[in-house]
């Protein structure tokens, strides 16, 4: 998979900028603040509907315009499609692929396929656990758009049930009110369905994904203690404990519905007293474990970075084992990294059928990555 072209018009500081794209390596050189990783973010938006930099579509519309277009043609398997992205502050974005408009932006979701390493990724490791499970239900949808659908479930029950706890919570004057009791019984079976496909999910998706970030990390990090991930569930004990374990048994979503709606059950006291769902994925954690200790508090920066690139890396192998290569997208990395880590960065990307690397200066990027190259400067962008 590779990309042919990417045109964006009024997305982030770029009024118009149009690159022809080949396979192999490309690097965008230019000086900070010129808009090199504003095409990347370009680039992942149409794989993943989202910005590794901000939280909602808003800042990615340039300052007074009223909508940004990203266009992208796509080559996988000597097929070509077209994607076009559409996205409007305040209303509803819509997408097209090859000029005809789909239901929902979602259903472009697996044309294109990337892994994207950015300075934004330390936080991987020391950040909240949010950010790890965002990590975690963005690779689900690289691997299986569907769960985008899915994950859109689950939020939009969690929220609507969080909204009943809270009504049910203030009702409750030393009485129980048996109509918000049977309404949120019917939530709680929803949360249970949904909650339990994604859980199903996550569980298998990190029993896939150890052995590659152990792998990546003892590349990156030889000298380190050994790395390793694992899923903490908020339903504890109560977890099959084959799940989620490298070899271990697939993690089924009929067996967590069950386990799910009774641990709901047995939350409900406390739940109904603070108001808010204290159980499912949302509360989950992606543990990252360094010998024997948690990364977060415990790595030095180096082995923090080193974790953030093993779990890129990782991801990598694991979506270009089961379905074709993505396309790989380093953005301004290479001067974070010492220099065993960036060879072995390079050893990886000089092996993808596509990489894309912006750079401050051509000396932070490594010889072997030296393909076709662009000047980014003065609001354009230039083949150098």
């Amino acid at each position: 998979m590779y990309l042919r072209h990417l045109q964006v018009t009024d997305f982030r500081s770029w009024p118009q900028a149009d690159l022809a794209l080949d396979p192999g390596p490309t690097v965008l050189v230019g000086q900070n603040g010129r808009g090199k990783t504003n095409l990347l973010e370009a680039i992942g938006y149409v794989a993943t509907l989202g910005s590794h930099r901000v939280a909602t579509d808003a800042p990615l519309i340039r300052h007074g315009c009223e909508r940004a277009l990203v266009r992208v043609a796509v080559v996988n398997d000597d097929r070509e499609l077209t994607v076009e992205l559409e996205i409007t502050n305040g209303r509803a974005n819509r997408a097209r692929v090859n000029r005809g408009a789909v239901g929902r932006p979602r259903d472009v979701l697996g044309i294109l396929r990337t892994v994207l390493f950015s300075p934004e990724d330390l936080a991987l490791v020391r950040g909240d656990p949010g950010e790890r499970r965002r990590f975690l239900d963005e690779l689900l949808v690289l691997r299986a758009p569907r769960y985008a659908g899915v994950r859109a479930d689950y939020e939009k029950v969690l929220k609507q049930r969080n909204a009943l706890l809270k009504t049910a919570g203030k009702r409750r004057t030393g009485r129980e009110d048996p109509y918000a009791l049977s309404t949120l019984e019917v939530w709680d079976d929803h949360l249970s369905v949904a909650g339990a496909e994604l859980l199903a999910a996550r569980l298998n998706l990190v029993a896939d994904l150890a052995p590659h970030a152990a792998s990546a990390y003892m590349g990156v990090a030889p000298d380190s203690r050994p790395a390793k991930i694992s899923y903490r569930s908020s339903l504890g004990g109560a977890l099959p404990p084959t799940y989620g374990v490298p070899d271990g048994e697939r993690a089924q979503p009929e067996v967590l519905k069950d386990v799910l709606l009774k641990a709901l059950g047995e939350a409900r006291k406390a739940e109904l007293e603070r108001g808010i769902s204290l159980v499912g994925p949302h509360r989950d954690e992606l543990e990252l474990i360094l010998g024997e200790a948690p990364a977060k508090g415990y790595a030095s920066h180096g082995e923090s970075w080193s974790f953030a690139l093993a779990l890129r890396l990782g991801s990598y192998e694991l979506l270009r084992g089961e379905a074709g290569e993505p396309v790989l997208l380093l953005d301004d990395v290479f001067a974070e990294l010492d220099r065993k880590r960036r060879a072995r960065l390079a050893e990886v990307a000089v092996s993808a059928e596509q990489v894309l690397v912006t750079a401050a200066v051509d000396e932070d990027v490594p010889s072997e990555l030296a393909g076709s190259r662009f000047v980014v400067a003065d609001g354009e962008v230039t083949r150098g």
